[in-house]
């Protein structure tokens, strides 16, 4: 039976003094209001057309957040959500780790301490569920209309989809497809690969533009041909297996570093 209760209610990372950052897993119940409040500013100042109530909404259905704080005057420095996404596909089982609403301020940008903390979370409930279930596939879906988190598929995993280099198998398309359709319905484009809300909420100018000379970087380049219309606030479709077997060298010093080996 498919176990998706969670592995550990909390993480917690001791202040970094070089980045000046604390950070903590907490269950999206454990949330404060003042809390929530500190993380809708955060959002807003970099993206647009969001309001608390859509916030709000987008993280009822959210199981974890990951937040990063500043260690001096304990403001919300960054955070992510997390969901998990449980699916068959072809009769096999399939659970997805679905990423939502990321964003670190900019005087925070190089931390790793984000990346480590979700690393930590992500393979800490994939063992817990493949414990009680060997044979459930893991994936991490996410969606992106920014080049800086797109930049997290080649610089983690071997094998994401989608790939300059490769494309995904029939299963593992078929995977994704799955995934977006039970998360975002026709919103999702399945030609295009791309989710296409009603009301998007395009990242502000400044934040993430793709200049020419960002251009010239294969990786950027290949996420604005895939999706040409992210600065409206289009987001592309992404999958990688979680597996350490899939991980990059930079993938496993990382999780190594969050596990503390």
């Amino acid at each position: 039976m498919l176990d998706l209760s969670p592995a550990r209610p909390t993480w917690k990372s001791p202040p970094s003094k070089a980045a000046r950052l604390s950070a903590e897993v907490l269950p999206r119940a454990a949330l404060t209001r003042w809390d929530l409040h500190r993380m809708y500013r955060l959002l807003e100042a970099y993206f647009q057309g969001t309001t608390f109530r859509k916030f709000e909404q987008d993280l009822e259905e959210k199981e974890y957040v990951i937040l990063l704080r500043a260690a001096d005057d304990d403001q919300v420095a960054g955070f992510s959500t997390l969901m998990k996404i449980p699916v068959t596909v072809r009769e096999q089982a399939v659970v997805g780790f679905f990423s939502g609403d990321t964003i670190i301020a900019r005087e925070h940008w190089g931390s790793s301490l984000l990346g480590r903390l979700w690393l930590k979370t992500v393979f800490s409930e994939a063992d817990h569920i493949q414990t009680g279930a060997s044979n459930t596939l893991i994936y991490w879906f996410l969606i992106c209309s920014g080049y800086k988190t797109w930049r997290y598929l080649p610089v983690f995993f071997r094998r994401y989809w989608p790939n300059p280099e490769f494309s995904a198998s029939s299963f593992d398309q078929e995977v994704l497809d799955t995934l977006a359709r039970t998360k975002f319905g026709d919103e999702y484009d399945a030609a295009a690969g791309v989710v296409r809300f009603r009301h998007a909420s395009p990242l502000r100018q400044g934040v993430a533009e793709v200049t020419e000379q960002r251009l010239g970087d294969p990786i950027v380049e290949f996420f604005v041909r895939k999706n040409p219309r992210h600065v409206a606030g289009d987001e592309l479709a992404c999958l990688a297996p979680i597996s350490c077997s899939n991980l990059t060298a930079a993938g496993l010093r990382l999780l190594r570093a969050a596990e503390g080996r």
